[in-house]
């Protein structure tokens, strides 16, 4: 057969018959790879209805008669903050995707598991050598657990191993190392990573192993790599943390057998990923003396697990006609938004103002129910007066000013008390099972709770 030359799109996978500066399709610049395919034959019209008189249809199956157990055969991981964002557990046959950035503890944490399950696993090491994963595995304490290691990014070899030894679990440490003889692009490309994934899915789902693979990120933070491969694995885990930090937050951004909303959080130490059971405390600071202007706490929901974090905030006056809003570990066109609101509907001068706004360790916070601590945070260092030590909150801002209601309130309030906290400034509207809220914020006898409408009443009880 002949070989002809397309550019693919390695964001998106579109393909092009000559190079182009930015994908028609997803819009990125500069994405465009070269790869070499080989051309079909032409098959003509005779031909093909011979092929489609021999072909046999494939076998169906009722769903009563598919057995399928309901968790029941999950496979434990050892490590009980994966157990919890997996939905329980590794699922046989599975195909899992770990990204994160490089250092972020990935490896680590999946020597860690398979340190746990022992001589049922093999690890495919593309970019290690097996003395290397020795040395890694020894400093994790996991050493003498008995899992194989094969150095390989042949995927015929690789395949032809699984279906030989046939362990329970397969780590492919990375998939963009593995390349297949078939295809002439290079290990990395659009073509190799979407065809050694599509193999090494084809021997899980027939043969009942589970495979994870640990996937590169881009300088954008997603996985590196067509985003057909996020469709075709069951689940996808996404690594967030800095890497000057000790915590990491374990995130599904996917998961077929579970729930998206769970996260994980571990702290790095020398001996591996350390569990993390009270990620509140954590990431709270331990401050004896007062609470500074422009430091609030707010209570965030992840999946189940409550979790407290602070939110700091700086502002100054701006020597530029343009003020700079400068945000860390929130969006900031939601803190632009929020500047806007303060300005219009609580009274607050902010247009000769440079704003800074940063959530302390690290934290990405994308939920709602931060934007109440946010603008408070903002009024605070505005005025340069504290919220006051023991004070937390939680609520949606909108665009009228309104403070709105959260789901999980319960939840929050509880956490927040459990935690100490004596004051919580919370959405007008919501019932607590823990705190009985009062519009006029009288205790009853755990924590004193004030219920706001909007964010100019908020702002008045927060710094009073």
């Amino acid at each position: 057969m002949a070989t002809k030359t397309l550019y693919v799109c390695s964001n998106c996978g579109h393909e092009e018959p000559k190079w182009l500066g930015r994908c028609p399709d997803c819009g990125e610049w500069s994405t465009f790879v070269e790869e070499a395919r080989e051309s079909k034959k032409v098959v003509g019209f005779a031909e093909r209805a011979t092929r489609q008189k021999k072909s046999a249809g494939g076998r169906t199956f009722s769903l009563d008669e598919v057995r399928a157990t309901e968790g029941g055969n999950r496979m434990d991981t050892g490590v009980g903050e994966l157990n919890r964002v997996l939905g329980g557990g590794v699922v046989p046959g599975s195909m899992v995707l770990v990204g994160g950035e490089p250092g972020v503890g990935k490896s680590t944490l999946l020597l860690q598991v398979m340190g746990h399950l022992g001589e049922g696993c093999l690890m495919v090491s593309g970019e290690e050598s097996p003395r290397q994963v020795a040395i890694s595995a020894r400093r994790l304490g996991v050493g003498g657990a008995g899992f194989r290691v094969l150095s390989e990014t042949d995927v015929d070899v690789i395949e032809a191993t699984i279906l030989e030894e046939r362990p329970t679990l397969v780590v492919v440490d990375s998939i963009q190392t593995l390349y297949s003889p078939e295809l002439s692009g290079a290990p990395g490309g659009v073509g190799q990573v979407r065809e050694c994934a599509a193999r090494l899915m084809r021997v899980a789902k027939s043969e009942g192993i589970a495979v994870m693979l640990v996937g590169h990120v881009t300088k954008e933070g997603s996985i590196a790599g067509p985003r057909v491969l996020e469709h075709m694995v069951d689940t996808v885990l996404q690594f967030e943390g800095d890497r000057f930090q000790n915590f990491r937050i374990l995130r599904a951004l996917k998961n077929r057998f579970g729930s998206t909303n769970e996260v994980g959080v571990f702290e790095m130490s020398g001996t591996g990923m350390v569990e993390v059971a009270d990620p509140s405390a954590f990431f709270l600071s331990k401050r004896e003396e007062e609470i500074p202007p422009g430091v609030v706490t707010v209570c965030l929901l992840e999946g189940t697990r409550p979790m407290l974090v602070e939110i700091e905030s700086l502002v100054v006056p701006s020597p530029l006609a343009v003020p700079r809003r400068v945000a860390n570990g929130v969006d900031t066109g939601r803190v632009n938004m929020l500047c806007a609101v303060l300005s219009r509907r609580a009274g607050l001068s902010l247009g000769d103002h440079d704003v800074y706004v940063n959530v302390t360790g690290g934290v990405r916070v994308e939920e709602p129910a931060a934007d109440l601590g946010v603008a408070l945070a903002i009024a605070s260092a505005l005025r340069d007066r504290p919220v006051g030590k023991g004070t937390a909150c939680y609520g949606e801002v909108g665009l009228t000013g309104d403070v709105r209601f959260v789901s999980g309130a319960p939840r929050r309030s509880a956490e927040l008390i459990k935690l100490g906290f004596g004051r919580i400034i919370k959405p007008e509207g919501s019932h607590d099972a823990s705190a009985n809220a009062r519009k006029d914020g009288s205790v009853d006898g755990k924590a004193s709770v004030v219920e706001v409408k909007t964010l100019e009443e908020a702002v008045a009880v927060a710094l009073l």
